[in-house]
């Protein structure tokens, strides 16, 4: 998530006005014992995870059966001080390196960064883009998605957003008399989207380098031609001046989490799509009273500014920019351009001619990402999503098609078969800690032309507007859902609730009891009757806090070893399953920066229902996980000045691990002197990185970490 500049949609924003009840309501009630659900992977989890294997499952408590989580590898590194250094720390014994940032060129023919601001913006359709974020490593033999395959294949990285002001224009960004230049603009939106790039193991070890001039390598950014699928697809909202039928789309934005597919090709997914849009005052005399309603709850009133400024040059291609009616009908306007922002898009790294395709099925809200549980043969693809604002939902796809392992590089076509038809639910979180995923179908439980919330024409008039049906239909609201993440050990769902400061103490509860939740806490989960069931059992598994004390109480009992604040990055291990259900904790946070820069850490957890009661120093009954010992959660590395830590995957023999830094040195700059306040990844890159080394704008980066012996990571 990214927190600059200051004009940018704000993921805090409140847009939910419905009185659903919020998370820390539900979490209130929550004291009972909790059941648990027998959980397995079948045969194809191997070949989605890499070949790693499941232990069986047992054992027993008073709510039912619970499975029992194997006894985990010990965590094999030192952990790592908290720092305020401007570089990647890492543990002893682990080495990094820089495998792209901002600006690198991708093919032949483009020069190497300046570090002046001055690249063309033609030349960003074949750079790297700005604000890395999350991303997947494809493992790639004989030119085809290979899940069993480490040394070679293609990395797919999304670029959330513009770090302003330094890092793609000379001097910052400009406007002059209300109006952005247009190379400024052009620029701008090349850098968004998302790259993929062939990688390769060096000679004589596990680090990694991109491969310049793969024809692999590509760029899909805000400009990008894409088609409509789902039954979004051709609906006369999606109609304008660019796609009159309705069918396609022209870019995707603000790209933040990601997710997979086991048959080969990456989802990457708009969140602050809002930061590329505006609508202008007045607009709503020229809407009917529903699609007030839908652009309300979306965030887009009349009157609001593009913060990028991106409608403001001259000519018809930024008009776009401009969900605003001008011309007799839809099909001569961009009123409904906005609403082909939001989606989760499908992209088949292995070949780079196809045409990306936003899934719509998924439905439409700010999408963190879309996270899948292991693939069963004979069962429906399932996927997880949070939309990442206060008070929004955790949503559930269920495919209507149910997986067949033959499908794997089946490429464009197989995403249409599993993504294009199913089931959107969304997630209610009873007070006796069961829960429910609610179905959002048209024409079911009051979803319809009649509902007086808002008349849904079609299905989809649901996806497009799915927060809505929620809202109706009784979700929990939850605070800010973000990465999230499915444990093959046992399919248990985690996700991180990142921070909620406005806590105030007349509202603690179970799930929030400390005053002002600064530090944010991680949700999970199991389902009952499988991965696509209705119904599921949830718990906390950690609150984030300081060890010092200061602001939310440390209930999970972290020490100087594991204390973080701000969870937002996660992810479960490729090769989880043998390695003892391994979790990736990232941060983003604003409230440990007086101490340490943001980081991430290694985590084994156990299962739902293994923790206890606490009570906290108020008097606030709650219920979390069982707490972490320095054995069980350890801090790995820590980043760079005023960074974000985020997007982690791990190759499938676990020698090789990327994350990427974003926005290092998010601040104030002097271009006059070069002076910024971090100068990474140039002060950590060894001489003979001439990409990287001696350069002084910081910049977003991918980082690639291995281990000086060669051994796996962390284990």
């Amino acid at each position: 998530m990214n927190t600059t500049p200051v004009s940018e949609y704000d993921d805090n924003e409140i847009v939910n006005d419905s009185p659903n009840e919020h998370m820390d309501a539900i979490l209130a009630a929550r004291l009972s014992r909790r059941g648990a659900l027998k959980g397995g992977i079948g045969a194809t989890t191997a070949a989605l995870l890499g070949g790693v294997g499941l232990s069986a499952c047992g054992g027993s408590d008073d709510d039912g059966d619970t499975p029992t989580t194997p006894a985990p590898k010990g965590l094999s590194f030192a952990a790592v001080a908290k720092n305020k250094d401007d570089r990647v720390t890492v543990p002893a014994g682990y080495q990094v390196s820089i495998l792209h940032a901002l600006g690198d060129p991708m093919q032949f023919g483009d020069a190497s960064w300046s570090d002046k601001g001055d690249e063309s913006a033609e030349s960003y359709q074949r750079r790297i883009g700005d604000g890395h974020d999350g991303m997947y490593f494809f493992g790639m033999k004989d030119g085809k998605f290979d899940a069993g395959t480490s040394a070679s294949g293609l990395l797919c990285v999304n670029h959330e957003y513009v770090v302003q002001p330094y890092g793609l224009h000379a001097a910052g960004s400009t406007t002059v008399d209300g109006k952005r230049p247009a190379a400024e603009v052009d620029k701008e939106i090349y850098a968004h989207g998302a790259s993929v790039v062939e990688v390769k193991r060096k000679a004589g070890g596990n680090d990694m380098e991109m491969v310049r001039g793969s024809k692999y390598n590509r760029r899909v950014h805000s400009a990008t031609p894409m088609d409509m699928g789902g039954p979004a697809k051709g609906n006369a909202k999606l109609v304008n001046k660019l796609s009159p039928t309705g069918t396609e789309a022209f870019g995707m934005n603000n790209n933040c989490a990601c997710g997979y597919t086991p048959w080969g090709t990456y989802l990457t997914c708009e969140e602050n799509y809002l930061n590329v849009i505006g609508r202008a005052a007045g607009d709503d005399a020229k809407r009917s009273a529903s699609e007030i309603v839908a652009l309300k709850r979306y965030g887009l009133p009349a009157g609001r500014k593009n913060p990028y400024g991106w409608d403001t040059p001259d000519g018809e291609q930024y008009q776009r920019w401009n969900s605003k009616v001008s011309g007799a009908s839809a099909a001569e306007d961009h009123r409904n351009s906005f609403n082909t922002f939001g989606w989760v898009v499908e992209i088949d790294p292995f070949k780079p001619d196809s045409k990306p395709v936003k899934r719509s099925a998924l439905g439409r809200f700010n999408h963190e990402g879309a996270w899948p549980a292991p693939a069963k043969v004979g069962e429906s693809i399932v996927i997880y999503s949070g939309d990442d604002a206060r008070n929004e939902y955790v949503f559930k796809f269920v495919s209507e098609a149910k997986w067949n392992a033959s499908d794997v590089n089946g490429g464009m076509a197989v995403g249409a078969k599993y993504l294009d038809k199913g089931t959107l639910y969304v997630a209610k979180f009873n007070n006796d800690g069961s829960g429910e995923w609610l179905e959002l179908t048209y024409g079911k439980n009051g979803i319809d032309e009649k509902n007086t919330l808002y008349p849904f024409a079609d299905q989809a008039d649901v996806v497009m507007h799915c927060r809505l049906a929620a809202d109706f239909r009784g979700a929990t609201k939850m605070d800010r859902p973000e990465w999230g993440g499915v444990n093959p050990l046992n399919n248990e769902v985690y996700m991180t609730m990142t921070n909620n400061s406005a806590r105030a103490a007349d509202k603690l509860d179970a799930a929030n009891p400390r005053t002002g939740n600064t530090n944010g806490h991680i949700i999970r989960w199991r389902e009952e009757g499988g991965q696509a069931g209705t119904k599921f059992k949830w718990d906390v598994y950690l609150f984030g806090a300081r060890v010092d004390g200061k602001q939310s109480e440390n209930l999970s009992g972290l020490t100087d070893v594991n204390d973080f604040s701000s969870p937002d990055g996660l992810y479960f291990d490729q090769r989880s399953a043998g390695a003892g259900g391994l979790l990736w904790v990232q941060t983003d946070d604003g409230s440990y920066l007086d101490v340490t820069n943001c980081m991430m850490l290694a985590a084994l957890p156990g299962q739902v229902g293994d923790g206890t009661k606490p009570t906290t120093k108020d008097g606030q009954a709650t219920i979390m996980g069982a707490k972490p010992t320095d054995a069980t959660v350890r801090r790995f590395l820590v980043g760079p000045v005023n960074c974000e830590i985020t997007g982690v995957v791990v190759t499938p023999d676990g020698k090789t691990l990327f994350f990427n830094v974003q926005h290092p040195g998010e601040g104030a700059a002097d271009f006059a002197t070069n002076t910024f306040t971090s100068h990474w990844p140039g002060n950590q890159a060894p001489a003979s990185d001439t990409a990287h080394a001696g350069h002084k704008r910081p910049r977003s980066a991918t980082v690639v970490v291995t281990r000086t012996d060669g051994g796996v990571i962390a284990l």
